[in-house]
């Protein structure tokens, strides 16, 4: 059972977020389009139940702009080219028109030659991955994306400080009669900015989300966001939890591999070696696959129903319903869509704040 909602949180129409997110994005210099793909990224995001990665990333964002490192009209440029990669230079902007650029190309590379792979450099923090995954399986390819992140708050396997950041992955593939297959998941137990909506709610972590510098649990979620943001030690635990006996490891082996694949491929900076008060220089990978390329496209689709089917026919336990990935975001989208995106009090405030201080509108409703 989720929890309740926050205290004050209210009901917001998407087109409402939407509006108060483009405003922002405009008075901090972005030109219309970039803009305008940003928005409806972090839009999306808000609409897909992901509250982590949406309109509430503004606590963040504001101080990226603040932090000087931002560039508000950058044009992301392709520096090196084949049939079938690229290598973008976000310019130092946000990194939603960055990698949605890059999945653009990868996708239009896939198309012609069967597989397309795009690499971006010099980008910041571009939202949700499964954004961009899906805009491959809505293009009737398999889309795979990683990035490396900001914040070093991951804590190796063994290790007492972190090393890595929360490098997610997002893995999409369309089928015929079912929406597509979206994964969309971080390689640490959860992302950073879980621990933000946590704190925006005023809700204690679950055990073992956070460890302090000995390896204790940290429930707080205000405590462990400044441990994380002011690198104050300890951190977040890869997938599977601390030491090995919940598979701790392997989570911290699936960050490696996105790290390889976001940092090391394009030249972004890996999260170990980011110094303080540097550039973010975040790498980001995009892949797109034509299904068609390997067998009868029709016939993929219809092998991706089968194993969704074969998950769903699976007897449950305890009453509970056996979904696939990409399932749980689609039932947001259409609730979200009809009644509204939950906005705690303590956001609407800081949004508010924020606004003020760049000289937006403020748009949402009142109350």
């Amino acid at each position: 059972m989720s929890a309740p909602p926050p205290a004050g949180t209210r009901r917001v129409a998407a087109v409402d977020v939407h509006r108060q997110i483009s405003e922002i994005l405009r008075s901090w210099g972005l030109d219309e389009d970039a803009a305008a793909v940003t928005a409806e990224a972090m839009t999306h995001t808000d609409l897909s139940g992901i509250d982590s990665h949406g309109i509430s990333m503004f606590v963040s964002y504001e101080r990226l702009f603040h932090s000087g490192h931002l560039n508000p009209r950058a044009r992301p440029t392709v520096l090196r080219e084949s049939p079938v990669t690229a290598l973008v230079d976000a310019q130092h902007g946000f990194g939603h028109p960055a990698a949605a650029e890059a999945m653009r190309i990868a996708i239009d590379k896939a198309t012609r030659a069967g597989l397309g792979a795009v690499s971006v450099v010099n980008s910041h923090h571009f939202g949700a991955a499964g954004f961009y995954a899906a805009k491959a399986a809505a293009a009737g390819l398999l889309g795979l994306v990683t990035t490396s992140a900001r914040t070093t708050a991951v804590v190796p396997t063994g290790g007492a400080e972190p090393r890595l950041s929360t490098n997610p992955l997002a893995f999409a593939a369309p089928a015929r009669r079912h929406e597509p297959f979206l994964l969309d998941m971080a390689t640490s137990t959860v992302a950073i900015n879980k621990i933000k909506v946590y704190d925006l709610a005023d809700r204690p972590l679950p055990q073992g989300w956070f460890v302090d510098p000995a390896g204790e649990p940290v429930t707080d979620a205000g405590t462990a966001l400044r441990a994380a943001w002011e690198g104050l030690g300890g951190g977040l635990t890869p997938l599977g939890g601390p030491g090995t006996t919940g598979g701790g490891h392997k989570g911290y082996g699936l960050s490696l591999m996105v790290e390889i694949l976001s940092s090391a491929l394009s030249g972004g900076t890996a999260s170990a070696t980011r110094e303080q008060g540097s550039p973010d220089n975040i790498g980001h990978f995009c892949l797109a696959i034509d299904p068609g390329a390997f067998r009868d496209a029709g016939d993929v689709l219809d092998s991706v129903d089968q194993i969704i089917d074969a998950q769903h026919a699976t007897r449950t336990a305890d009453g509970a319903e056996v979904l696939v990935a990409g399932e749980p975001e689609s039932r947001a989208r259409a609730e979200r869509a009809a009644h509204g995106i939950p906005l705690p009090a303590s956001l609407r405030t800081r949004l508010r704040e924020i606004c003020a201080r760049t000289g937006a509108p403020y748009v949402l409703p009142e109350g």
